[in-house]
This record gives structure tokens, C-alpha cells and sequence, in this order.
């Protein structure tokens, strides 16, 4: 990134996460020892943080929307980095579908208000606060199960229609966010198998799973070096286009 013009902040959503709260570690050691490029304020958001994000209440994410918009202005700088890191597979409300008959309408409730409307909604009041002018980015964690073209094993109908549906609103806000500044990119991201509680159960002998960390700062060079060209695509942690 060759955009030196002022400070810049980067935000992580969905830090409470496994792969969140790496993120914001990868970022932070990026202004402490990192390349020319770092961000100089890495502000987190998620459940637990001060002010809290809750998907299921969008009044929340306006009041932190306001606050980040506060501390940017406070500081001088500008939001040039958004990373949206929360995801749901398993928990309390459900487990992925195996079969059309394990379907249920709560768990479908939970997880689409999880991986799709919550987003939606972070696109709605955060992706305002990125500048007009100027190179800015926005990646939204997908998964590579969530590509249409790419299911060949079905299962999981919960999850995967919720990161397809996740993936055409990035490409949606892409366009708009385009006429609003040229330069700005919002991609979806495919992460790869994470370490993480949210992969734990379903990580399969032979399947490569990687450490957080290890994810996340694949990820942050991937985000560093996107191009307004990848703009609106599903890309992996290896900088690779997926198909949608």
C-alpha cells in the first residue's frame, strides 16, 4: 500500500473470535515492527469490547460506528482498513445440516442473522466512515464453501447459503462503494481452515488447519496487496479468485 497521505486506522469486527483476535494481534505487531505501510491505530469490535457490537441489535452498531468515527476523528486519521472476522457454524442454536431433513428453521434464523444480516448491517453504518478519496479496503471473512460453483459435496445448506448470500452483498456494496471512491475495495475472504472453535469439530485427518495467526497474517497480505481489479471477488489467503 502506497497511500502515506495522514494516519491510518484499520478496524477489526468480530475480535472476540479465534480468528478476530488474530487479526487484530497480526495488525498491531504490523505498527510496531511491520512494513512501511502499517496502520497506526487498530481499533477491535466484537460482543465483549467497549462499546459492544451485537448483530441482533443495530442500534449497537450505530452507536459503535459513532464511536469509531469519534476516535478517528479525535486522532486525525482515517479508516482505510475494515475487516469483518465473526462467523457462525455450530453452537446452541445447531449444528450443519447433513441432509435436507435436519433442516431447521431456528438454526437457519441464527445463522444467516450471524454470517449475512450482521454484515449487512456493518456495510450499512461502517462502510460510510471510509474516506471518499484515496485507496481504502473492506474484507468481509466468506468461506470457500460458500461458492456456489465450487459445492460438489453438498451438506451444510445453512452455512453455505448464508456465506453466498454474504458474498453478493459484498459484490453489491462493491459497486456502490466504487462510485463513492474509485479506489476503494471490498472482497470477500476466504480464510483456509482455522484452528479456531468454529472448525474444531469438522477438521478431518489430512486436512490442513492452520494457526490463527498464521491465517490472519496470510490474510492481511492478501488485503494489502487486493487491487481495485479484485474488487467484488471471493478471493483465499493465497491471493487466489474463487469462483462465486
Amino acid at each position: 500500500m502506497n497511500d502515506n497521505a495522514g494516519r491510518r486506522v484499520a478496524l477489526v469486527i468480530g475480535a472476540g473470535g479465534g480468528l478476530g483476535a488474530a487479526l487484530v494481534r497480526q495488525a498491531q505487531a504490523g505498527q510496531a515492527g511491520g512494513p512501511a505501510d502499517a496502520y497506526q491505530q487498530v481499533l477491535a469490535l466484537g460482543r465483549r469490547t467497549q462499546p459492544p457490537l451485537d448483530y441482533t441489535d443495530e442500534a449497537s452498531l450505530a452507536a459503535a460506528a459513532r464511536w469509531v468515527a469519534a476516535q478517528c476523528a479525535g486522532s486525525g486519521a482515517e479508516l482505510r482498513l475494515l475487516i469483518v472476522a465473526s462467523g457462525f457454524l455450530h453452537g446452541a442454536p445447531g449444528q450443519p445440516e447433513r441432509s435436507w431433513a435436519h433442516l431447521d428453521a431456528a438454526y437457519l434464523n441464527h445463522v444467516f442473522a450471524i454470517n449475512t444480516i450482521g454484515p449487512a448491517l456493518v456495510m450499512k453504518h461502517f462502510l460510510p466512515l471510509l474516506p471518499k478519496t484515496g485507496r481504502c479496503v473492506a474484507g468481509f471473512v466468506s468461506a470457500k464453501v460458500g461458492s456456489i460453483g465450487d459445492n460438489a459435496l453438498g451438506g451444510w445448506y445453512g452455512y453455505r447459503a448464508s456465506k453466498a448470500a454474504l458474498n453478493q452483498l459484498v459484490k453489491t456494496a462493491s459497486i456502490e462503494l466504487t462510485r463513492r471512491n474509485k479506489d476503494s475495495i471490498c472482497v470477500a475472504l476466504h480464510p483456509g481452515t482455522v484452528d479456531t472453535p468454529l472448525s474444531q469439530p469438522f477438521a478431518k485427518t489430512g486436512l490442513k488447519v492452520r494457526p490463527p495467526d498464521e491465517a490472519a497474517a496470510d490474510l492481511l497480505r492478501v488485503l494489502d496487496s487486493v487491487t481495485a481489479g479484485d474488487t467484488g471477488g471471493l478471493i483465499d489467503y493465497r491471493g487466489e479468485k474463487l469462483p462465486f
